[in-house]
This record gives C-alpha cells, sequence and structure tokens, in this order.
C-alpha cells in the first residue's frame, strides 16, 4: 500500500537534494528515502527525478510513500545518565549521555531522548513527525552534551527555524590527534553520503554547505583540545571536517582515528561533546545559554592524556 502526497516544496528545502528533501519533509531516513526515489516513486512538476537531484522552492512535489516505512512507535524507556538542564513552558534543554539516539530510526533498538522524556512524564511538541516530535536538532549517538526539544507547538517552528538560519551559537570541544596548523582555522567543505560506505559521510564535490570554525584550548603531546563552532549542522559534520584535515577525533576509529590510542586513553567511542548551547528563547526572545560539563570517559581520557605530556 502506499499513500500518494502531492504538495509544494517548501522554502525551507530550497536547493535540497531530493533525498534529503524527502527525509525532512516525512520522517524518513535516507535510506528509505532513496528506496522511494529509485522505485519511482517520486516526480517533480511531473518528471521522475534521481535521489541527487536539487530541489526548488515551489516546485510541485508528487510522492508515493510506502505506508511500511513509517518508524513505528516504541514504548517509553527510562535512559540512565539523561539529565534535564533546564525546563519551562516552552521546551526542555537535556545532557544527553553516550549511546544514546536523539529519536527512533529504522535499525535503530536502542534508547532515545524522546523516549527517555516521555518515560519520565515530560510532554513535548506533537509537532514533526511521529517518532521525532519536538526534536529540533540532533547529535549523534556516540557523541554526548546538550540537546533542546521543543515542548510547545510555538517553541518547534521558532527554534527549528534559529538552527536554519543559523542563529543558534553551538560550541563542541574535540579532543583531536596530532596538532592543527593554523591553531586557529575555519573548515568550508561540503558534506555529502561518503561515496562508498553507507554509514559514513565524507567532503564531496556538491555536497551540502557545511562550515565549521576551531580553535586550539590546549595542545598535549599526542592531542589538541579543540573548541569548535559550527555554522552548519550536518550529520558529522565536525568528525568529517576533522578527519579531512588529517586530525581525527580521539577514537574516531570510524573516521580513521588510531585504535592503540584511543585504547590507551580507555575510549570506545569519539572524544567529542555538546559543551554549550545558546539562543533565543522562543518564548521572550531573551538570550539563555547552557553549559555541560565532561562526560565521565571523556574526562578520563582528557586526564590520561595530559598525564602521557
Amino acid at each position: 500500500m502506499t499513500d500518494h502526497r502531492s504538495l509544494p516544496v517548501p522554502e525551507g528545502l530550497d536547493g535540497l537534494r531530493l533525498d534529503a528533501a524527502l527525509s525532512r519533509l516525512f520522517g524518513l531516513s535516507r535510506t528509505a528515502a532513496v528506496t522511494v526515489i529509485e522505485a519511482g516513486g517520486v516526480s517533480v512538476d511531473g518528471r521522475v527525478r534521481g535521489k541527487s537531484d536539487r530541489v526548488l522552492a515551489g516546485a510541485t512535489l508528487e510522492v508515493d510513500l510506502p505506508t511500511v516505512e513509517r518508524v513505528p512507535t516504541r514504548p517509553p524507556e527510562v535512559v540512565e545518565g539523561l539529565r534535564v538542564v533546564h525546563e519551562d513552558d516552552h521546551l526542555i534543554v537535556v545532557d544527553k549521555p553516550v549511546g544514546v539516539a536523539a529519536h527512533p530510526s529504522p535499525g535503530w533498538e536502542g534508547p532515545t531522548v524522546i523516549g527517555g522524556l516521555a518515560a519520565a512524564g515530560h510532554r513535548i511538541s506533537t509537532s514533526g513527525a511521529d517518532e521525532r516530535q519536538g526534536v529540533v536538532h540532533r547529535l549523534d549517538v556516540g557523541t554526548s552534551g546538550l540537546m533542546v526539544v521543543a515542548k510547545s507547538e510555538r517553541a518547534y517552528t521558532v527554534l527549528k527555524d534559529a538552527f536554519r538560519e543559523r542563529t543558534v551559537d553551538k560550541r563542541y570541544h574535540a579532543l583531536v590527534q596530532g596538532h592543527p596548523d593554523p591553531h586557529t582555522g575555519t573548515v568550508d567543505a561540503p558534506i555529502d553520503r561518503h561515496p562508498t560506505s553507507a554509514y559514513k559521510f565524507a567532503v564531496v564535490a556538491g555536497g551540502r554547505d557545511s562550515v565549521t570554525h576551531y580553535e586550539t584550548i590546549e595542545a598535549y603531546r599526542h592531542a589538541t583540545l579543540l573548541d569548535i563552532h559550527l555554522e552548519t549542522g550536518r550529520t558529522h559534520q565536525i568528525r568529517v571536517h576533522m578527519a579531512a584535515l588529517k586530525h581525527p577525533c580521539v577514537g574516531d576509529i570510524t573516521y580513521g582515528a588510531d585504535p592503540t590510542l584511543a585504547k590507551k586513553l580507555g575510549l570506545e567511542r569519539q572524544w567529542l561533546h555538546a559543551v554549550r548551547l545558546s539562543f533565543a528563547h522562543p518564548g521572550d526572545g531573551s538570550w539563555v545559554e547552557f553549559e555541560s560539563p565532561y562526560a565521565p570517559d571523556l574526562q578520563a581520557a582528557l586526564d590520561t592524556i595530559a598525564a602521557m605530556s
């Protein structure tokens, strides 16, 4: 069975690849979106298009969505270590532990921020796809730190717009291998799906605009602690850009980190933490800022490499 949809491409999706646009519009995984496109179930202005074709705002999008692609609703599950940093009538700011996804998705059977909040009795926005309710941005499963989740319809809209317009200040700390030169710099390189690996991303010509600013906090013998400011929020952006500089996040074996160093530091994931999040509050427009201490495994690794230096 399929669910036929016909609608104009929203302004906010102008210029995106077709698979990315479908993913955002209908809450599909990127893999599911590609499957629909390759089956010939998508046309733009009456013409069947490929997954990498760009969409233009206002174009007529026709989609036949398989009803089985909806992510099944999972029962709420208490998430150990998920900490509420701030809560009001509009939003919840959480400190996400490692090993937790932002929301349910096909193939993910582990804990989620959305499930953890529901299990703890928190009400969140009903905006967005069913499985992504209230989620206005995400952190990788292997990245810890701050996330904001919308509780009201207004907060969802305002925060989504703020992330899209790049007015949110997202700060990360990353421990990377070696010593970047220059010590402070900007990586402006497009990111898209890796050409040969389904679960990785890479710097790819024609990919989505991606900008990362970094500044050295402290240099150690084998690694450097960086303060990182994201202009854009692409999947795996920091990990991909640091790997492109030949300075992958310590412990990030997927993107070329040294497994021997990771073992010495007791790391089983990338050393990357969303340390600070600042934005205009959707309720009254006041500027708010939240901070998160390093997760225990990251702090232990940092202490170890400092001692090695």
